[in-house]
């Protein structure tokens, strides 16, 4: 995904602003936020990826959304395995 053009910031807001407005609970890293600092986030990242975890509650309905870093796991994961 090309995240040069301003259009996927504007179209990912909106997304994430519906999810929050049909009472989903919005994460990154654990923390809520908005999906204003999502965006602003993600905006901000030179390097890295976000991974993004669903949890649904017993009726199938996305009941939160978290933003997961997982360059920065994969590097605390690597940084603890034996040479």
């Amino acid at each position: 995904m090309d995240l040069s053009n301003g259009t996927v910031y504007t179209e990912l807001y909106t997304e994430l602003e519906g999810y929050e407005r049909n009472g989903v609970c919005l994460l990154m890293e654990g923390s809520h936020v908005s999906p204003m600092q999502v965006v602003r986030e993600l905006m901000a990242r030179e390097e890295g990826s976000y991974m993004r975890d669903y949890e649904m509650n017993a009726d199938g309905y996305i009941e939160s959304l978290s933003f997961i870093n997982v360059t920065k796991k994969n590097e605390t994961e690597n940084e603890h395995k034996p040479s």
